[in-house]
Formats: C-alpha cells, sequence, structure tokens
C-alpha cells in the first residue's frame, strides 16, 4: 500500500479492516509500525494498481493510497534507462563539483558476492594520490532504497580499501542522496567513526545537476515521542474475564505454553512462542456506557470476533496452532514459519538471565512504539542492565543486510530520550529525570545518564556477511554487542559467539 508514491504498509504482514459506519466505507490498515484509519470516497482499477481516494477523519482534502503488486511499478526497460540516465548525471555533477579530481568507473552493476545491488551507483574520485569511494542513488527509486545507502556506502569504502593496489589511499567516502531525502542517512552519518573514515554527504538536484553538501552533524532535533508506559498488570486484570474465556478454549495440555501480554492499557493478547492467537480488548459495549470485553481470535487479516456461532471455529484453529506451533513442528508448516523474530523474542525474553545476566528482566519492554516516525517505529526489546544502564536489543530471525544501521537508529533516539533530563515530580529539585522516567518506564529503577548500549541478535547462519564491516565502521561511542545464536533456538537457546566493539573497530 502507497501513498505518495512510498510504502505505507506491506500487506503481507500487515492487518486490515473494511467496514460500513453510517453510510461510510471505513478502511483500517495496522501493523507493527502504524495504525491508519480513512474513509474511502472512490476507487478506481487501473493496470496493476488498485487506486483509493480516501480522506482522514476532519479532514477536508482527500489523499491517495495505491495497492500495487511491488513498490516499484517502472518497467525493467524504464528503470534500466532511469538508471543510465542518473549515472551520467552523477558524473557530469561530480566533475562540475570536484575540479581538479578524476572520476573513475561509475558503475550499477549488479555484485552478489558483495553485496552491491542496481540500484546505487558507485565509483571512485581521484586526486593524485588520495582517493574516495562515491556512492549515489536517484530520485527514482524508493523511500527504503534511499534509506539503505550508508550501509551500501560503507561496504563499497571498505571494497575500495581491500582490492586498492597501494598506489592509492582511499581517505573517506563521498554518499550522494536526493535532494529533500537526508535526514535519515544523516543522523546515521553522524555517528560513525570519523578517524575512520572521511565520511561527507550530498544532495543532488537532478533538474539543476547541482551538488550540495549536508552538515550531518547538525539535522536539528530528532523527530522522536514517546507514549506514556501503562501497567501490565492493570490491563491483565481489567481484561481478566476475557482472558478466562479464552484460555477456556486452549487445549489442557497446552495451557502452560501461553503467554498472557498487554499491549496497551484496555488490550491484552494471546501469545503462543511469540504469535498473538487471540485478543481481549474491554471498552464500552455499542450505544451503551456498560463496559465489555470484545474478544477476537486469529491472526492478521483473519481476526474473527469470538461468537457462539465462531467458537467451534477457535477451538479448531488453537487445535491446529498448537500442534503446528512447537520447536520439533514441521518447518514447511505456515503457522510453525509466522512471525520468526517474534518467536526469537519470546525466547530471548524467557531466558534473558541466562544469556545477559547482567540485564533486568523485570524491567523489560517489548516493541516500544513511537520512538519515530518513520518507516520503523518498533523497537524490539529494551531494558537497563544492573547498574541503570539502557540496553537496546535489535533481533533478527533471518539475514537482513541493514540490520546494523537500523538497529542505530533505535540507539540515537533511546540516547536522544534519555538525554533529554528535566526535573521530575516529587524530586525536590535534585536529580532530573529523562524521558523515559518522566513518562512512567523502568518505575522504581534510576536510569543512568551514560549512553545505552546496542545489542544485536540473530541465528549465527542467518548474520549477513556484510554486518560486521558495518559495524567496524561504527562511532567509539556505539558500544555494540553482536550476538549470534544456535540454529535450533527455538529448542534450546544457546549462544554461539559473541562479537563486541572494541574487537573488530577500525
Amino acid at each position: 500500500m502507497l501513498e505518495d508514491g512510498r510504502v505505507l504498509f506491506d500487506m503481507r504482514t500487515a492487518r486490515y479492516s473494511v467496514s460500513e459506519q453510517h453510510g461510510r466505507c471505513l478502511l483500517q490498515l495496522w501493523s507493527e509500525e502504524r495504525n491508519v484509519m480513512r474513509t474511502v470516497v472512490e476507487m478506481q482499477e487501473r493496470a496493476q494498481c488498485l487506486r483509493l481516494t480516501t480522506r482522514r477523519m476532519g479532514a477536508a482534502k482527500s489523499q491517495a493510497l495505491e495497492l500495487v503488486p511491488t513498490s516499484d511499478r517502472r518497467t525493467p526497460t524504464a528503470r534500466e534507462s532511469a538508471r543510465k540516465n542518473y549515472r551520467r548525471l552523477l558524473e557530469r555533477a561530480l566533475t562540475r563539483r570536484f575540479i581538479g579530481s578524476k572520476v573513475d568507473g561509475l558503475r550499477s552493476a549488479m555484485d552478489l558476492e558483495h553485496s552491491f545491488g542496481p540500484a546505487y551507483v558507485r565509483g571512485r574520485l581521484f586526486r593524485g594520490p588520495a582517493a574516495d569511494a562515491v556512492i549515489g542513488v536517484s530520485a527514482s527509486e524508493s523511500g527504503a532504497t534511499v534509506d539503505g545507502i550508508l550501509t551500501l556506502g560503507i561496504l563499497w569504502l571498505d571494497h575500495c580499501r581491500q582490492t586498492t593496489d597501494g598506489r592509492r589511499h582511499f581517505g573517506g567516502l563521498k554518499v550522494v542522496v536526493p535532494a529533500g531525502a537526508w535526514r535519515t542517512t544523516a543522523e546515521r552519518m553522524a555517528w560513525l567513526n570519523h578517524e575512520a573514515a572521511d565520511f561527507q554527504l550530498f544532495t543532488l538536484d537532478e533538474r539543476s545537476e547541482e551538488l550540495e553538501a549536508v552538515d550531518f552533524r547538525d539535522t536539528g532535533n530528532l523527530d522522536s515521542r514517546l507514549v506514556h508506559a501503562f501497567s501490565a498488570a492493570a490491563a491483565i486484570e481489567r481484561c481478566q474475564v476475557g482472558v478466562a474465556r479464552l484460555m477456556e478454549l486452549v487445549p489442557e495440555a497446552a495451557k502452560g505454553r501461553v503467554e498472557v501480554r498487554a499491549s496497551s492499557a484496555s488490550e491484552v493478547g494471546l501469545h503462543l512462542h511469540g504469535l498473538e492467537f487471540a485478543r481481549a480488548r474491554h471498552g464500552f459495549a455499542a450505544k451503551s456506557f456498560t463496559r465489555e470485553d470484545e474478544l477476537t481470535f486469529g491472526a492478521g487479516a483473519n481476526e474473527t470476533p469470538l461468537t457462539e456461532e465462531s467458537e467451534g471455529m477457535c477451538r479448531e484453529l488453537l487445535a491446529r496452532l498448537f500442534s503446528s506451533r512447537q520447536p520439533d513442528g514441521v518447518h514447511t508448516d505456515p503457522l510453525y514459519r509466522l512471525q520468526p523474530e517474534r518467536w526469537l523474542e519470546a525466547e530471548l525474553r524467557a531466558g534473558i538471565a541466562e544469556l545477559f545476566p547482567g540485564l533486568r528482566q523485570d524491567l523489560m519492554y517489548t516493541q516500544v512504539p513511537a520512538l519515530s516516525t518513520g518507516d520503523r517505529g518498533l523497537l524490539d526489546l529494551l531494558t537497563l542492565d544492573r547498574n541503570g544502564r539502557l540496553a537496546v536489543i535489535e533481533l533478527k530471525a533471518d539475514e537482513d543486510l541493514h540490520l546494523p544501521l537500523q538497529a542505530l537508529d533505535y540507539w540515537i533516539r533511546v540516547r536522544a530520550l534519555n538525554d533529554d533530563r528535566q526535573p521530575g515530580v516529587g524530586t525536590g529539585g535534585g536529580r532530573a529525570l529523562s524521558a523515559f522516567e518522566r513518562q512512567g518506564y523502568f518505575s522504581g529503577a534510576e536510569v543512568s545518564e551514560l549512553a545505552p548500549r546496542l545489542l544485536l541478535a540473530a541465528p549465527a547462519l542467518r548474520i549477513h556477511p556484510a554486518n560486521e564491516p558495518v559495524l567496524r565502521y561504527f562511532s567509539p561511542q556505539v558500544e555494540w554487542e553482536l550476538i549470534a545464536l544456535g540454529e535450533h533456538w527455538r529448542r534450546d537457546l544457546k549462544v554461539v559467539f559473541r562479537k563486541r566493539s572494541g574487537d573488530l573497530r577500525h
């Protein structure tokens, strides 16, 4: 689902609801990152696209949503032509900007061995014995592709340094992004190790062909916000009648495997190895001020209200779910494969005391929302160590080229919120409280002013080979640890090896 050409939802994982309300067609879309509700006023079927004219609640101006099979709707020929034109444009712009330097070998060919894709134009800039790696991306590429340029840029710089003949020294990296699309790259670049390389950021206006330098050290205030913490215990108590009703439908032998977790002050979910399969929402009954529990079961778009008519279906679904989703289940079963990262998260939370003895299991927050208004708005795990220092934990069950920099996004925002300190109520003007403490997180604990730790965990064979080279270029101020887990983590969670920032940094 696109809005203004940018991916709003990936419908393979997002949920949706279409309903009638007061004579209007109401469309609701939600995922782990965001929630959108719109009134649909018109629908047009086009080639490879379903265009929906929608209106936000209370807004007069309409907005278009597009449901497409892929975010890039250009034909292969048009896509290749646009990339060739951008390559020529970038060469002209670099030649004019860096007079006396030679632009060498700009290319965008696929190189799977080194993780280079065709969306990025990469090359070298020579000036005598000095050299810089150069990488650029066109405004015609997707927002996610533009935001991923720094990962590929670091890999390209590392590749240039490793393959140089010794006559030249690659001192730095010049990154070129479209005008107006620099913020994510700038925020990330500020936290790289600038003693290891001279990182520079530029924007390219493709109409005027002008390159403009961006001061990534001054990106202004981070676009971050933090919702107030709620009492999970109070939410579970509030929904206890509905939870008890749902538990009656769970097979007797499997009840000990169910995890009851609150997702908000008025909603509680039932989880099996990280997969939410039922939920109880406590709210007002229709056309009444009395409160009641709304019970539903199923995952994603298959969420179904629990009624007398659907109870049999619910029992059948739960029987199949508990039979399939177990550590020794069949790997090809969809219920076994569904949401592997949430399964990994559940295992990690349960075994945190043994895997990470220094972290506090009693003050751990899962899927912390609204740290950023960007495409990635949920942090996997956030907790404190025994000394009150924040620990940001990012998990991946499958290979992800961009894991280090995506995790860095969260670290940057958690650090900014921790540095945002003000006198709190009841402190008597003494110790200043971080934004987390003021919003009710980590009750009873004192959050340290030290910068957070960054922990990245994934199965050993699912750690992308490019992750370590990128981590080596992180700033010394980012204390990170890469944890490789055994491949059979569903059955037995073990650490295979750990690598820390002090061991790998340039």
